[in-house]
C-alpha cells in the first residue's frame, strides 16, 4: 500500500513540475492584467540580459587583448572588468530590489523590479560596447 501512496505522490509531482515548467501566455503588445504585465516585464530583462552577456564576452574579450599586448605592468585590464561586472550586477540587483519597494507587497512588484533590472542592463551593455570601441575593437 506505501508504494501506491509513493507511486501516486511520484506522479502528482511530476505533473504539478510539468504544469509548472510550462511558461504562462501572455500578449506582451497589450498586456492587460498584471500577471501579463509582470511576465512580459521578465522577459524583457531576460532579453536584456542576454545582449548583456553577449556584449560582456565580446568586451572582455577585447580587455583580454589589451593584456596581451600590453607591458606586464600595465596588464589587468580583464581583472578589471570582472570586479567592476561583479560589483556592477551586485549594485543593479539591490538598486532595483529597493525600486520595488514602491508597491511593496503588492502584485507589480516583480514588474517594478524587472523593469528596473531590463534599463539598468540596457544602460550596462552600452557602456560595455563603448569600453570596447574605446580598447580598439
Amino acid at each position: 500500500m506505501k508504494s501506491v501512496f509513493a507511486a501516486a505522490a511520484a506522479f502528482l509531482g511530476f505533473c504539478a513540475l510539468s504544469a509548472f515548467a510550462q511558461e504562462p501566455k501572455a500578449n506582451c503588445k497589450n498586456p492587460q492584467t498584471q500577471i501579463e504585465m509582470n511576465i512580459c516585464s521578465q522577459r524583457d530583462y531576460d532579453a536584456a540580459d542576454k545582449a548583456l552577456n553577449a556584449q560582456y564576452q565580446t568586451t572582455r574579450k577585447a580587455m583580454k587583448a589589451w593584456d596581451a599586448d600590453a607591458m606586464s605592468e600595465l596588464k589587468g585590464a580583464e581583472d578589471a572588468l570582472v570586479k567592476a561586472q561583479r560589483a556592477w550586477v551586485a549594485y543593479r540587483d539591490a538598486q532595483c530590489i529597493s525600486t520595488g519597494f514602491q508597491a511593496h507587497g503588492g502584485s507589480m512588484v516583480p514588474m517594478l523590479i524587472s523593469g528596473c533590472q531590463a534599463d539598468l542592463t540596457r544602460k550596462r551593455t552600452a557602456e560595455l560596447k563603448e569600453l570596447t570601441e574605446a580598447m580598439g575593437n
